[in-house]
This record gives structure tokens, C-alpha cells and sequence, in this order.
């Protein structure tokens, strides 16, 4: 039972696997199914067990994790999570990738696929093949990290709703800091096309669309102002509610508008999201837990590796509004 998991900072300290991962071997979430705490995993268990509520009218204090040495060990995973939580909210990786990869190193060697040949096939014609290639060099993954200067002292007695809002906000940043990534790397070495005019027409958005012949383009990512302009368009009123459910939009032919405010001003990424890229992971989100457990850090850091693979580069576009 989760009573009697004896907590250690070396669950942090374990190759290949998470602290909550550690924790859910320990303490199964099959034997909860049934039970007032289905719905709970490992970590959120011991926040009961040491009863460290960290939301709601009756939040507690930083410091009610250092109650025990025990329960302080919680407080890193807890630190983790609110990170990842600023990461997903402001990272756009979510819906764009064909896959993810986890690797074990500093830098990987991608690949990328070309197609020769069509059907149907004459007899004794060689047959279409699909061809994979090694890229000619590798690639390093990329650090994204934050940082929040303060000492034990200063946030004890903070509620830890509150304290979460500036945890969050690291993580949105280093998000964005990914997003910078991620345009810059699927739009790498792909010729973009130009509107004919310095202002976007539903017209320019069809013919971008179309112009993704093999593959289909299913999502488009834009930059404020632009996406701004795409919305402001008449062929789009029915579509903002669309925002209001789900905080992304859809043109009427399907494709998903992504807001992006790391994206360059006049450009937008159109993809195929079953086939452009994927998403490279050297990490989960990395916390410096030593220093935090034992209250001797002036600082809280957090530190996740990535970068941006592609797969099919015909599954990828770019369009440009013209400036002048």
C-alpha cells in the first residue's frame, strides 16, 4: 500500500525511469481500481498519505512538503510536473508530430525518405520503391532550460497554488524557446511560395492547401497577426467557435490553424502531421533535486533535451506574405 512506500531522492536517480514510474512499481495503480483512490497515480497517492494539498481554497505552504525527510522528497516531482504543465501550455509540439523518439545521447543521425516510380506497373518494370536515408551528418539535441533564483527561505511560506503559477510560467518559457526550434527546423531548406498581394486571402489559403499533392495537409501553423487576418477573413465566421471548445481552429476543409507566436511574422507552416517530422527526446524534464530536498539551493532549475527531425520533406510547406 502506498502507507508504506519508504521514499528515498535515489528514486531521481534511476537510468531510464521517471520518479513516478519508480513510485507506480512500488505501489501499482491496479490495486486502487476499485478503491476511493482510482484515479490517483503513484505521486498523487503519497500527496494524500503526507496530506500536501497543492490547490484549492485549503492549499498548503511550500513547506508542508519538509514536514519529513520523506515527504520532502516529493517536492522535485512536484516542481517536475508544474514545469511540464508551462511546457504543454505553451509548446506546439502537440499535434505536429508523426512520432516521438527517446534516445540515450547528445545527438542523433536522422533519416529522411524519398519515393521513386509510380503504379500501376508494366510487367518486367522495376517495382516503386520507397527509399530510406541516412542523413549525411548528425544532429545534436538541443538544451532548453529555466531557471528560478531563490532561496528556501523566500518561498516556504508561499501557497503552493501560487508558487505553481511562477513554476508554470518556466516552463511556458522554455515551451516557446522549443517552438523557436521547431519552425526554424521544419522550415529549414524548404522554398516557399509567395501570396501575390501584402494581405492573405481565403483564396491563397486554398491554393496552399492544394499545393500539398501527395500528402495531405492537415495542419497549418501560423503567427498572431496572421492567424489575426485568416480569422478576420468572411469564409471563417463559422469556424472561430471552433477556438472557444478547443483553442485551435479548423478552415472548412479540415486543416487546423495552430497559433504560434514564435513563428516569423509573414510565414506559415503548412504539414502533413501523419508524415513531416518527429520529435526527438534526449530527457523527460530534468530537476536538480539534491539541492532542493536538502533546502541548499538558491536556485530551482529544470532542463529538458529535444529537437526536430524530418521525415518527409514533401509533407512540409511554407508560405510567405508578401511585404511589399
Amino acid at each position: 500500500m502506498y502507507n508504506d512506500v519508504r521514499l528515498d531522492k535515489g528514486f531521481y536517480n534511476i537510468t531510464g525511469k521517471t520518479f513516478t514510474q519508480v513510485l507506480t512499481e512500488l505501489d501499482p495503480d491496479e490495486g486502487y481500481r476499485d478503491s476511493e483512490l482510482a484515479g490517483l497515480d503513484a505521486f498523487e497517492r503519497q500527496l494524500k498519505r503526507f496530506d500536501i494539498k497543492v490547490s484549492g481554497e485549503r492549499c498548503d505552504t511550500v513547506e508542508k512538503f519538509f514536514a519529513t525527510t520523506q515527504s520532502a522528497v516529493l517536492f522535485p516531482e512536484y516542481i517536475r510536473r508544474m514545469v511540464k504543465k508551462g511546457i504543454d501550455s505553451a509548446c506546439i509540439a502537440d499535434g505536429i508530430f508523426a512520432a516521438v523518439g527517446h534516445i540515450d545521447g547528445m545527438d542523433f543521425r536522422s533519416f529522411y525518405i524519398t519515393v521513386n516510380g509510380s503504379n500501376p506497373i508494366a510487367q518486367n518494370i522495376e517495382l516503386p520503391t520507397t527509399e530510406v536515408k541516412l542523413a549525411n551528418s548528425s544532429e545534436e539535441l538541443k538544451k532548453f532550460a529555466g531557471q528560478i533564483k531563490c532561496s528556501y527561505e523566500a518561498i516556504r511560506k508561499q501557497r503552493l497554488d501560487a508558487f505553481g503559477v511562477i513554476v508554470r510560467e518556466m516552463g511556458a518559457r522554455i515551451g516557446r524557446s522549443i517552438n523557436i526550434q521547431i519552425c526554424s527546423q521544419l522550415s529549414a531548406g524548404i522554398t516557399p511560395t509567395t501570396t501575390a498581394d501584402t494581405s492573405i486571402t481565403y483564396a491563397d489559403l486554398a491554393t496552399f492547401w492544394g499545393s500539398m499533392t501527395n500528402n495531405n495537409m492537415d495542419v497549418m501553423i501560423c503567427p498572431p497577426a496572421l492567424m489575426a487576418e485568416i480569422l478576420a477573413l468572411p469564409e471563417m465566421k463559422y469556424c472561430v467557435s471552433d477556438y472557444m471548445v478547443s483553442g485551435r481552429v479548423k478552415t472548412p476543409y479540415g486543416v487546423t490553424i495552430i497559433k504560434c507566436s514564435q513563428a516569423d511574422d509573414d510565414t506559415i507552416i503548412g504539414l502533413d502531421s501523419t508524415a513531416a517530422a518527429e520529435l526527438i527526446l534526449g530527457t523527460d524534464i530534468i530537476v536538480d533535486h539534491n539541492k532542493i530536498i536538502n533546502k541548499q539551493s538558491e536556485d530551482i532549475t529544470a532542463s529538458i533535451l529535444a529537437n526536430v527531425s524530418k521525415l518527409t520533406t514533401a509533407a512540409i510547406k511554407v508560405l510567405k506574405v508578401r511585404t511589399a
